[in-house]
């Protein structure tokens, strides 16, 4: 039986716009947590360059507000920190599913976008949103999507999957700070999707093309073109 971590709080709603919204309203009234904010449904969720997350009724909408006591530097590597927690979080669900972790910052099961992250920084503070689909998944996304139920098991509720996100958060977030990213950089490319094989990196002003290498120490893709590796901070991957 998994508990809820020490140390944590959570705050549950039944509407939002979005939880990192509200994670960023805390913070701006004095807000320290770290706490989790879920919502059972979001009408403004969103991801990375700003689209749009759906959040249907019986998935996973959340946030994790905290002030890392770490350089500002280096907090951008909790998105693997979280990443790792939402993976374990589904093979808790899902044992026989295909579980992996998509640089920068997605979580796959079997090939397909099962959960998502987006880390949004202030003075002090950061929000780690995360958007995990457990009864359903958006159609006619540009990355294949699926779900927990799509996976052929009874979907967990909201609650009892933030419980176990929460612990395997918790589990990751002591190992970072006790001991730095190398254990974590570890273990998420114990569970990288793609690693070895040819990808293609979409980045901000360019295209690029080759084999995904890996992360580096600051977790920034390592992508082999013709023998050439080349370290990207920024950009988005497909397979």
């Amino acid at each position: 039986m998994i508990s809820w971590p020490p140390g944590y709080r959570k705050i549950r709603h039944g509407e939002l716009d979005s939880t990192n919204s509200e994670a960023q309203r805390l913070a701006a009234s004095g807000e320290t947590g770290p706490v989790w904010i879920a919502a059972d449904r979001q009408t403004a969720g969103r991801g990375r360059r700003g689209r749009v997350w759906e959040t249907n009724s019986g998935n996973l909408a959340t946030t994790l507000l905290l002030r890392p006591d770490a350089p500002t530097a280096i907090v951008g590597q909790l998105s693997f920190v979280a990443a790792l927690a939402a993976a374990e979080m589904a093979s808790h669900f899902a044992p026989d599913a295909d579980i992996t972790v998509k640089w920068p910052n997605d979580v796959l099961a079997d090939g397909k976008k099962l959960a998502g992250l987006l880390l949004e920084a202030g003075p002090g503070w950061l929000a780690i949103g995360i958007g995990v689909n457990l009864a359903g998944a958006p159609e006619g996304t540009e990355f294949p999507a699926t779900s927990l139920a799509q996976l052929g098991i009874a979907a967990p509720s909201s609650e009892k999957a933030l419980t176990v996100l929460a612990a395997r958060f918790a589990h990751w977030y002591d190992a970072w700070m006790n001991k730095g990213f190398e254990t974590i950089r570890a273990a998420w490319l114990a569970r990288a999707g793609g690693l070895g094989a040819p990808i293609r990196a979409r980045l901000p002003h360019e295209t690029r093309h080759g084999v995904f290498e890996g992360i580096d120490a600051s977790g920034a893709l390592l992508l082999n073109e013709q023998g050439n590796v080349r370290a990207i901070a920024a950009g988005e991957v497909f397979f």
